[in-house]
């Protein structure tokens, strides 16, 4: 273990421009790196001559190490972007334009960020004409076809010495300085920016290199957002960066395309999440998904029957993995050939544990971790541009878990996920897979609501038409699970929402499942308090301003 840890603290050793360069130079420039949503193949030169050229523009528009949005979707656009902000010393900050106006005005100001790359194209495409003019006076938008456009002589040249003379041409940052900026989901007051170094991207790149072992002729494919850490470090970078070729598509949700295009690239490792991959498995006509040797899920919990459908239909194998944007963001993996049911495997080379008990609750912990991939800190709008670093360099989860005598971690729940009822501790993970179970072809989401003689009560949002609670309590009787786990209150949707990264929206899914019961208006607002106390709380915990009695009260 100290080997593997010490060779990758040694390979984390550069900027991510520079591990481009490391890998272009060993897999070999002219070898394929990615190919685009329209089928478009960019080899490892073509991808350093478009940084070094659209980082003349960039450059004339921005300062060194000043912050730069980017807003573009999966694809060599943002690849592009990336590198190029990366090759001029610039700090990238990943917009996610589902978040709404108010979110990324929120972004903009914790990062101190000004200006943000796009593309017209992905504008009209998208629809985004609303959101650019919404965010006009708090950003200005520099677009990669006037930055085309704006290519001077010297910009040329540059493209085409650059490659040659790399780092005569590109910034070397220190590989411990901000790197890039990522932002939590603001789902309950502002996001947050989580600040990641070079070296903390490179780490854990370079720790899942170590932990899942990849065959010399698999082909990645990336449907997943790049704003969204998963997509961007699991599903773009590393393998980009270890010399295997992705075939990248611009949105996770065009469920029919997704597996057509994995059966014309014969791509071998598919990233997804549970929900995204139960999709393109339904639509995927027979044998279309039979190229994939493995789908890694991050993000959500892998069900059972959606490993059972990928091997009986396809032949291929679901690795769980668990992670968050705090750890840039892998924290632990399954493996090819070792898969353990129930767990998220072990974790990877380098990350260490530490578990704290939680009042009123058994069979897990509260996990907190440490590594060379834990991100330096937080960035908020109150704030701007301070980065709080981690309490002691531990990253507080707010998960659940658990380890078995071999190392293998269970997910038990997020620490916002489980419901006090009569003073008991109720999983809402538990409610979602007994729905699961009884109604396989159906999602399931839970939500905790405040009741006047319990304190709270779950309450299940699904999209299967008259559910009927009988037959939810039924399976929980015939397999142990308790009824106080089994929701008095079950409301229908036509469908249960889902975020643009592939996650369940449980805040859509809390007001759907308010709206559904009939919550007084009075109580709606005690809800919304509730959690955004909990956020406020998590956050005071991360900075170290709050002692742990306080947390602890928010989280009950």
């Amino acid at each position: 273990m100290d080997q593997t840890l010490g060779r990758i603290e040694r390979r984390a050793r550069k900027s991510i421009f520079h591990a481009l360069l490391a890998a272009s130079h060993k897999k070999g420039a002219n070898a394929v790196a990615l190919t685009d949503g329209d089928g478009r193949e960019l080899t490892y030169k073509e991808i350093i001559r478009a940084s070094f050229a659209i980082g003349g523009p960039l450059a004339r528009a921005t300062a060194t190490g000043e912050k730069v949005g980017v807003m573009l979707p999966t694809g060599a656009g943002a690849v592009i972007a990336l590198m190029a902000a990366f090759s001029q010393g610039r700090t990238p900050a990943m917009f996610n334009f589902t978040a709404g106006a108010r979110n990324l005005k929120a972004a903009a100001r914790a990062a101190e960020v000004r200006k943000v790359v796009t593309a017209r194209k992905f504008i009209e495409i998208g629809k985004l004409e609303g959101l650019v003019d919404d965010l006009k006076g708090a950003v200005e938008f520099l677009y990669l076809e006037d930055m085309k456009e704006a290519l001077t002589p010297v910009d040329k040249a540059r493209a085409v010495l650059g490659p040659l003379l790399p780092r005569l041409f590109s910034a070397s940052p220190d590989p411990d300085s901000l790197g890039i900026i990522l932002f939590t989901s603001g789902t309950e007051g502002d996001p947050k920016g989580v600040a990641l170094s070079h070296s903390n991207i490179l780490s854990n790149i370079y720790q899942i290199a170590e932990h899942v072992k990849i065959l010399p002729s698999d082909i990645f494919f990336n449907p997943l957002p790049t704003f969204h850490c998963y997509g961007l470090t699991a599903g773009t970078l590393w393998p980009i960066l270890n010399g295997y070729p992705v075939v990248l598509h611009p949105s996770p949700l065009q469920t029919k395309i997704v597996p057509k295009r994995i059966f014309d690239t014969g791509a071998t490792v598919l990233f997804a999440t549970d929900t995204f991959l139960q999709q393109y498995m339904r639509a995927a006509e027979e044998g279309q998904m039979s190229s994939l040797r493995i789908a890694v899920c991050g993000a959500e919990r892998v069900k059972d029957e959606t490993r059972q459908i990928a091997e009986r239909r396809f032949g291929f194998e679901v690795l769980e993995g668990y992670g968050v944007t705090e750890a840039s963001p892998v924290l632990a993996a399954n493996q090819p050939g070792d898969i353990r049911a129930g767990t998220v495997g072990r974790l990877l080379p380098g990350v260490v544990a530490r578990l704290e008990p939680v009042e009123g609750l058994s069979g897990g912990q509260r996990l907190f971790v440490r590594g060379p991939n834990i991100m330096q800190g937080y960035i908020t709008p109150d704030a701007p541009g301070a980065v709080k670093p981690p309490e002691g360099d531990w990253h507080d989860t707010g998960d659940i878990v658990a380890f078995d005598d071999e190392g293998y971690m269970s997910i038990r729940g997020r620490m916002k996920r489980f419901a006090k009822i009569g003073g008991e501790m109720v999983s809402l993970a538990v409610v979602e897979n007994c729905a699961t179970a009884v109604w396989p072809d159906n999602m399931h989401a839970a939500a905790i609501l405040p009741d006047d003689r319990k304190g709270e009560q779950i309450v299940l949002v699904t999209d299967k038409a008259s559910p009927d609670r009988a037959l939810l309590l039924a399976w929980a009787q015939n397999h142990g699970v308790p009824e106080i786990a089994v929701p008095k209150k079950i409301v229908s949707v036509a469908a249960v929402p889902v975020l643009g990264t592939g996650k369940l929206d449980y805040i859509a899914v809390s007001r759907l499942a308010a709206d559904g019961v009939g919550l007084s208006d009075e109580q709606k607002r005690a809800r919304e308090a509730r959690l955004s106390e909990i956020d406020d709380r998590l956050a005071a915990r991360q900075s170290g301003e709050a002692a742990a009695p306080a947390l602890k009260r928010a989280a009950e």
